[in-house]
């Protein structure tokens, strides 16, 4: 079981990165328009610089729902390895069953 503290910062993460999305995606378009004059493209540039570091949707880590473990990691599950093991073992996921050959 991971840490509490991270899964809260991490969950803190996901909700800011959800609220300021539209913020920053708007200042990346006019950042990115070369058709604007230097001077807009700079203050927007700046405006991104002070919009705080864990509002990014790279900062947020993919964790475990079950344990909260931060490496190997299924995306399509959201569970990591020795999760979808155990629930695989138990036959609680439809259609995986462990191989053996």
């Amino acid at each position: 079981m991971a840490k509490i503290s991270a899964v809260n910062r991490n969950a803190k993460r996901e909700r800011m990165a959800a609220r300021d999305k539209a913020k920053r995606t708007a200042l990346k378009n006019i950042i990115m328009d070369r058709s604007l004059p230097v001077e807009d493209r700079f203050d927007a540039s700046l405006k991104l610089a002070e919009l705080p570091r864990n509002g990014s949707r790279v900062r947020v880590r993919l964790r475990c729902k079950l344990t909260g473990r931060p490496r190997a990691n299924y995306r399509k599950f959201e569970l990591c390895r020795i999760a979808l093991r155990d629930l695989a073992s138990n036959g609680q996921i439809p259609g995986m069953v462990k191989s053996s050959w």
